[in-house]
């Protein structure tokens, strides 16, 4: 088996989920008492792929920054991002002001990784229906070009929650061939 380390980076405002989401797709857990995430946080774990530029049977570890959402962040995050390959960025499907700032966060990440990876998770999807999810969706224009995919996330239920980590991972080692 064929083994690479790639970092990857969770962004977001703050209480979307970021850190729900990773400890759902690492540690296959899920608590409802809100932690807030001071910094960053770092975590690993290995993505099988069956298939990558011609090797097969390849393993990546992700190196997960889980980086906080606090707007006095702000100023350090770049340094934070500086490296990584992909990233999740995360809103809360509850708060409509968190989707405004999936763009806020695209931009910002790309300035400091131009050739990156952006996944957009629509956390916290249990709590609304589907119907009600797409009307929402419609009314927001998501800069689609840059953006490989978006998904309806829960780290709840675990919806899509392995999906955006194996979506990402696929995308890093297609581009980084």
């Amino acid at each position: 088996m064929f083994m690479i380390s790639k970092k990857i980076c969770l962004v977001g405002d703050f209480n979307v989920g970021k850190t729900s989401l990773i400890r759902r797709f690492v540690d296959r857990q899920f608590s409802d008492q809100y932690l807030s995430t001071v910094g960053v946080k770092i975590s690993r774990k290995n993505v099988d792929l069956e298939e990558v530029g011609g090797k097969k049977n390849v393993q990546v570890q992700l190196l997960i920054w889980d980086l906080e959402g606090s707007t006095k962040f702000k100023a350090i995050a770049p340094t934070y991002l500086q490296g990584s390959k992909g990233v999740i960025i995360v809103a809360d499907l509850t708060r409509s002001e968190t989707i405004e700032h999936i763009q806020d966060h695209i931009k910002l990440f790309l300035s400091m990784n131009p050739k990156g990876q952006i996944i957009v998770a629509l956390n916290k999807s249990d709590l609304l229906d589907e119907v009600k999810i797409a009307k929402m969706m419609a009314s927001y224009q998501l800069d689609s070009e840059k953006i490989s995919a978006i998904y309806n996330t829960s780290a709840k239920t675990g919806k899509n929650v392995d999906e955006i980590f194996q979506t990402l991972t696929a995308k890093i080692m297609e581009t980084s061939e």
